[in-house]
């Protein structure tokens, strides 16, 4: 494997210093042991049995898991496509090489709502290529065709979509918002005359509007999404070319005279991104390295520093990424941010530590544990 080797003068000291740049993977990924970067070998393998002990226990039948966890939801029915899942699958990258893995890293899996940390990322490609000027902009100014009309609707911005702060109310494909994770109490009426909240202001996590952010980026590209990602950021990182990212059977628009899918954010009704967790791993070591791989800075490295700061309505997320600023996960840095989907799907990225963890079908419940496993496998020097 060819490395490259930069050479710089110290002024402190005056004697040339060699340093060596960061590592990526080509089509073949490096393994190196834990003792080779500084970890301790019989904690990362108690991490590995720990994610194989601990999976989570969603149906394997996806079909089934999503219709016993959405039974509350009026009319709620599966729109896109699903398979059943794998089992217990995830990689540790320290220093950009493979120190561990488990499981089937190169099957193809739904990953669900991590499909929402892809999508945040064609809207900052949006903003570097000036599609769209700046987050703080109206929506509406953008997309024309109703979707942003009235009093409430029309206050939106695109960091409000980001931020899952919007509180649009409406019906995209024959969804409505109302219906996605309806309150415990009151029923239909009361959810469809609800007091609408000034965006900005009140998180609430909901895929129809998540749906209208990939609907509202499709305006602006002109093109489907899923080949703004794949010519932006997945063939450039060695990506394979086994995943896909899906929307629905009625989610197909006009545009340019062409019948073009609107993607969806999640797996909540079906769709989003199906994807091996050695392509996820590769998406983490972007980020990780700040939207640069290689000598191409993919994204820009603001909108990577970006993602992850803590926004108004919610402290514990950004543009569609989880942060770890509550200490969710106790005894794990705060530092950490991360993308998460239904059944226990991470993308961890540690700055600090220079890690990014994937994981496939964890116990949502033992991943602070997991991770905790992980942090104290590192040597402290």
């Amino acid at each position: 494997m060819k490395k490259t080797i930069i050479l710089f003068l110290c002024y402190t000291c005056s004697t040339w210093t060699f340093a060596q740049a960061s590592y990526f993977p080509d089509t073949n990924w490096s393994i190196k042991s834990p003792s080779e970067l500084d970890m301790n070998p019989m904690m990362v393998d108690s991490a590995i049995q720990f994610a194989l002990n601990h999976e989570n226990s969603v149906e394997r039948d996806l079909r089934i898991a999503n219709l016993k966890a959405y039974v509350r939801e009026p009319n709620y029915e599966i729109a896109g496509p699903m398979k059943e899942r794998g089992g217990p699958a995830g990689l540790i990258i320290k220093n950009g090489y493979i120190v561990a893995q488990w499981g089937d890293i190169n099957r193809v899996d739904m990953t669900f709502s991590v499909t929402k940390s892809f999508l945040s990322t064609t809207a900052g490609l949006a903003l570097d290529h000036k599609l769209i000027h700046h987050v703080d902009d109206y929506v509406k100014n953008y997309v024309w065709d109703g979707m942003f009309d009235g009093k409430h609707n029309s206050k939106i911005k695109w960091e409000h979509l980001l931020t899952q702060s919007s509180d649009w109310s409406g019906t995209l494909f024959g969804m409505h918002d109302w219906a996605d994770r309806p309150p415990r109490e009151g029923g239909i009426d009361d959810w469809k005359n609800r007091k609408l909240n000034e965006p900005g202001t009140v998180y609430e996590y909901n895929d129809v509007r998540v749906n209208l952010l990939a609907y509202s980026l499709l305006q602006v590209w002109r093109k489907p999404l899923p080949v703004v990602l794949k010519e932006k950021i997945m063939d450039p990182i060695g990506a394979s070319n086994t995943w896909r990212w899906f929307g629905y059977e009625n989610s197909f628009v006009n545009m340019d005279g062409y019948m073009i899918q609107s993607v969806s954010g999640g797996g909540h009704h079906g769709g989003g991104i199906f994807i091996s967790a050695i392509d996820q791993a590769r998406f983490g070591l972007l980020f990780l390295r700040k939207g640069k791989w290689k000598t191409q800075q993919l994204i820009s490295e603001t909108w990577v520093n970006k993602v992850h700061q803590p926004s108004g309505a919610n402290n514990e997320y950004g543009y569609l990424w989880w942060l770890n600023t509550s200490k969710n996960w106790e005894k794990v840095s705060n530092d950490i941010y991360y993308a998460v989907g239904f059944g226990g799907n991470y993308i961890v990225i540690d700055e600090a530590n220079d890690l990014v963890v994937v994981t496939r079908w964890m116990d949502d419940n033992k991943m602070g544990d997991f991770m905790h496993l992980v942090a104290q496998s590192i040597l402290k020097k």
